[in-house]
């Protein structure tokens, strides 16, 4: 009886405590299971900080190369941009002969041109042709007939260089540039304190930020317009009076080659006329031959630009006055220079009817040549000396 009772009383106990025991048999899977995640989640963690610190590095050090690279890049964006200038420049010349081709084998095939097509391009070349007339002022109606006499003012400097009037401006002032490498321009009162023999002692000095490369300046409205030294084609505009550069621009297609070649250290020669500013340099491009340009003074922008048929070679110099360009030749050893090829950008005149014209009583060459519209007459520098040439013009006929 009594081990009846004891046996009653054991089976709930040993059932109460297997229970407990498989509980904590659980507890003990599912704290392992957990341990288990975390332990893996630690891992991944720790692996994903590994790989931000990698990444971070690699991006560190990705950043330090781009920008060394780009502190290069920007030490050259104006090559790089001029570059790009002249790919441009030569992708549309190839453009114009692929133009020019296609349509010479068209007009070999039996294809018949529509009338109305042929008009357009004769309306279209006639309206290209007004607005040249409007931007250059078709009323400057005279040309060079001849070169009446010269004067030696002075004979100072090196054997390259250049001097000029303002034909922009009232006052008299005379400006010598010294030198196919130079950063001081001389300024002068007049021309009879620059016919001093001290001379240099009551000149303005004024220093420009960076020196100029060649002798193809010029100074117009106060405005000293040069190519700077050591850059392929940029052209600085320089204020004067305030001393300080206020724009500058790099002229396409230009600086590889000189302007002319017995004057090898101008690349660019600019000048001055009765429509404002031009650049005049040559281009392998061209064979040699002269190109012109008409650059807006005021924006700095190109206007318009043409291909000539003047060769460089033998040439020493060129100068524009009234829409043409005279270019200057001589020989290498030094003689009597001459003007023998003309070329008038609104084609109002058959410049190869235009006889050759020498300039007068004088044996040498020229590093300059510029035309003041103002007096109508050209200052020169020739071996050291500063000249003036009186001309004698006509109309256009």
């Amino acid at each position: 009886m009594v081990a009846l009772q004891l046996r009653f009383l054991l089976v709930p106990f040993l059932t109460s405590a297997m229970g407990a025991a498989q509980y904590m048999m659980q507890d003990a899977a599912l704290m392992n299971y957990i341990d288990r995640r975390f332990l893996s989640l630690e891992k991944r963690l720790e692996k994903c900080n590994q790989d931000i610190l990698d990444y971070v590095e690699e991006f560190r050090d990705f950043s330090q190369m781009v920008l060394s690279r780009l502190a290069g890049l920007n030490s050259y964006k104006a090559e790089v941009k001029n570059e790009v200038e002249n790919l441009l420049t030569r992708i549309e010349r190839a453009q114009r002969d692929i133009d020019y081709f296609g349509s010479v084998t068209d007009s070999n095939t039996c294809i018949e041109v529509h009338e109305d097509l042929v008009k357009q391009q004769l309306l279209e070349e006639a309206e290209e042709k007004k607005k040249l007339k409007l931007m250059l002022n078709a009323s400057c109606d005279h040309m060079l007939a001849g070169i009446k006499s010269l004067k030696i003012v002075k004979k100072t400097g090196d054997k390259h260089g250049s001097w000029m009037k303002d034909p922009g401006k009232k006052h008299t002032k005379i400006y010598l540039l010294n030198g196919s490498v130079n950063n001081v321009i001389l300024e002068f009162e007049n021309i009879m304190t620059f016919m001093e023999d001290n001379h240099t002692l009551k000149a303005r000095r004024v220093t420009l930020p960076s020196p100029w490369e060649g002798t193809g300046h010029i100074i117009y409205q106060g405005f000293l317009f040069y190519h700077r030294y050591g850059s392929l084609n940029e052209i600085i505009k320089f204020n004067i009076p305030k001393r300080k550069i206020t724009d500058q621009m790099l002229l396409p297609g230009a600086g590889r080659v000189p302007a002319y070649q017995l004057s090898p250290s101008t690349k660019i020669d600019l000048a001055i006329d009765e429509q404002g500013l031009w650049a005049i340099h040559a281009e392998p491009e061209t064979g040699g031959n002269i190109v012109i340009t008409k650059i807006n003074h005021i924006t700095m922008a190109v206007e318009h630009a043409w291909d000539t048929s003047c060769s460089s070679k033998d040439a020493e110099a060129a100068f524009m006055a009234c829409n043409m360009l005279y270019v200057v030749y001589n020989f290498p050893s030094g003689g009597t220079s001459r003007i023998q090829c003309v070329y008038d950008v609104l084609a109002a005149v058959n410049t190869y009817e235009i006889p050759v014209l020498h300039f007068p009583k004088r044996q040498g060459s020229h590093s300059t040549i510029h035309y003041n519209p103002k007096e109508k007459q050209l200052f020169a520098w020739g071996d050291g000396s500063q000249i003036i040439y009186k001309l004698h013009t006509k109309p256009k006929v």
